[in-house]
Order: C-alpha cells, then sequence, then structure tokens
C-alpha cells in the first residue's frame, strides 16, 4: 500500500504555507483519494502556521525552529529527510520552489530513492502515472516507477491551491539533529516592488518582443520610450514581464536593449512555461519556440503590425493588427485614471 507525503514550506512571512506547497497539497489529498492510501503532510517553517484557513484531514507533521526561518541547503535537506523517514513514505510530493528544488535530489538520495522533476499532472488508477515535458516542453511524457520511494517536484500552476475546509488534526513535532551550520544569512537584497519585473503570481503576463527596439515608423530607435511604455504597464496592472528569445540577446550583440531586461524574463525556448491567467504578446511574431512556452497561459492576445504573423494563425486568442507604441501610451493612460 502507497503512503503518500506532501512536503511543503512557510512563505516569507514565516507564518502561513506558500501558494506552491498549497497546489502540492491538492494534488497529494487528489492522488491519496484515487489510491485510498493515507496522506500526510510535513510543514518546515520557523514558528507555528497559521493554519486557519485549513489543510485537509492528514496526518500533520512539523519541523520548526529558527535554524529553518531561512533556505539553506544543509537544514532544510535535514528537515525533509526527518519529514519522509517520520511518514514513512512511498510517494513523496513536494513544490519545484527555489527551496526544494535545491535539496529533493539529495534527500531522494539519501533514503536510496529515485526523483522526476518538472511534473504537471498525476494520473493512474491502478499505478501512479505522472507527466513530464521534455525537450524544452516540446515533448510530454507519461512516467511510472515501481522503485520506491518515488519524489515528485510539482511545476507550480498544474493544480489549484487547496482551499478546502479546515480539519482539524494535531501537529506532530518531528525533532531534527541539525548538523554543523557552516552558513549564516546576514540579509535580503531586493529590487523595490516596482522595480521588480517578474511576478509568478501576477494575473497578467506582458510579453515584450524585439520590435520595440527596431526603428519606428520615423527612422528613428526609441528605447527609452519604450522602457517607459513597458515599465508603466507594469506597474499599473501589477503585470510580470516575459521576454522572447532574440530580444534578450540583443545584449550580447552590442544592439540597444531594454535596460531591466534579463535572460530570467525569457520565456520559450529556455524551457521557461509561466503559467498566468492572461497573456499579452506585443511586437512578437509569434513563432513556434516563442510560443511554445504560452502553452499554459489561459488566454492569448497579441499586438502585432504584421496580420499575417504567427499570432494569427490560431496561435492568440485575439490579435490588434496596430502599433504598439500609441497602443500601449493609451492603455496606460486609461489605467491611470481606472487606479
Amino acid at each position: 500500500m502507497e503512503s503518500i507525503l506532501v512536503l511543503t514550506h512557510a512563505d516569507e512571512t514565516g507564518s502561513a504555507l506558500t501558494k506552491a506547497s498549497l497546489e502540492a497539497v491538492t494534488a497529494g489529498q487528489e492522488l491519496a483519494g484515487r489510491l485510498s492510501a493515507p496522506l500526510a503532510i510535513g510543514i518546515v517553517s520557523s514558528g507555528p502556521i497559521n493554519l486557519s484557513k485549513g489543510l485537509p484531514s492528514a496526518r500533520l507533521l512539523a519541523v520548526s525552529g529558527e535554524a529553518f526561518a531561512q533556505p539553506r541547503y544543509a537544514t532544510d535537506a535535514a528537515a525533509c529527510e526527518a519529514l519522509c523517514r517520520a511518514a514513512a513514505a512511498t510517494i513523496v510530493l513536494a513544490p519545484a520552489s527555489s527551496r526544494f528544488a535545491r535539496v529533493a535530489a539529495g534527500v531522494a538520495h539519501r533514503l536510496n530513492g529515485f526523483i522526476d522533476t518538472h511534473i504537471t499532472a498525476i494520473g493512474g488508477t491502478d499505478t501512479v502515472e505522472v507527466t513530464r515535458w521534455f525537450y524544452r516542453q516540446r515533448v510530454e511524457a507519461v512516467l511510472t516507477r515501481d522503485a520506491r520511494p518515488w519524489f515528485l517536484l510539482l511545476d507550480a500552476g498544474t493544480h489549484a491551491a487547496y482551499a478546502g475546509v479546515p480539519a482539524a488534526a494535531p501537529v506532530e513535532e518531528i525533532k531534527v539533529e541539525l548538523p554543523a551550520q557552516r552558513t549564516t544569512v546576514t540579509g535580503i537584497r531586493a529590487p523595490r516592488q516596482d522595480e521588480q519585473t517578474i511576478r509568478p503570481d501576477a494575473k497578467l503576463l506582458f510579453v515584450a518582443g524585439a520590435g520595440w527596439t527596431k526603428k519606428q515608423p520615423d527612422g528613428q530607435i526609441h528605447v527609452s520610450e519604450a522602457a517607459g511604455l513597458i515599465l508603466g504597464f507594469l506597474r499599473a496592472a501589477n503585470a510580470s514581464l516575459g521576454s522572447s528569445k532574440s530580444l534578450v540577446d540583443q545584449g550580447g550583440e552590442g544592439n540597444s536593449v531594454l535596460p531591466f531586461l534579463t535572460h530570467l524574463n525569457q520565456i520559450g525556448q529556455t524551457g521557461a512555461t509561466p503559467r498566468h491567467p492572461k497573456g499579452l504578446a506585443t511586437c512578437c511574431h509569434g513563432e513556434e519556440p516563442h510560443v511554445v512556452g504560452w502553452r499554459f497561459i489561459a488566454e492569448r492576445r497579441a499586438i502585432s503590425l504584421d496580420p499575417n504573423c504567427g499570432w494569427t494563425r490560431g496561435k492568440a486568442d485575439v490579435v490588434y493588427v496596430a502599433d504598439a507604441f500609441p497602443v500601449v501610451a493609451k492603455v496606460n493612460e486609461l489605467l491611470a485614471k481606472g487606479n
């Protein structure tokens, strides 16, 4: 009989679980119900977690303490290992957050287990079958394993965050023998909120293409104006910024670039697959390598001067055949009035 464990961790406040953790809880609850298997939920945090929004009926295990306030390989790996051993889990689900992605493979090795990453769906009745993407999201595969324990890292946005009726259950504190700590977190450096361009939880993804840095109808390049329009939209709409590969590569080619854009914003060929509810592509041609990164965007729209570009060939729900500069300027004006 299978035994399911969902590993979760606290968010930046330290008092609640992350959204990705709650998505993993949903996946674990569905899998446990389908297999009629016991479900355990392991929590890694610095202190008590606010469970007022609830967790499903399950065995709750917790590892807490000041040592777990900040992500650190040595302490996080020890915590996850202790939770897995306490739950005697055969299948371990965890969100593919930076915190758990860093340690999951090491924990699987410590327990003589196996791990698969970038899981987007879990199915099967008699056996557990997981779905993931290969080759930069171009090939979908269904995997199954007989070896246990089996660790599965779930991509964010593939399941709904758990929001069911809370079940009253005592939390079991698990003791962990920590190794000697050789690193100390002295502080966090982060950009101001209005300078942040990558917002995974944003409702809208704004994607900029190379057209923003090309010559405009007056024969000139207007990179500064383009940067102002894009940042203005991101701030007014609280949107996240994505980019095509051609645009981020221009910096290495000595061409004019948007000053706030990095390869972290790139979607498509890197295998990055954002899962925002809505997406707006601007100055992008909508070719296959770029559109592949959009396969999980629910509603797609695009602005392009070319009525025959890739977006108009069934790759977008709505295409505005217009110049992105005046369109985004007008949208920013309307957003400013609305706010």
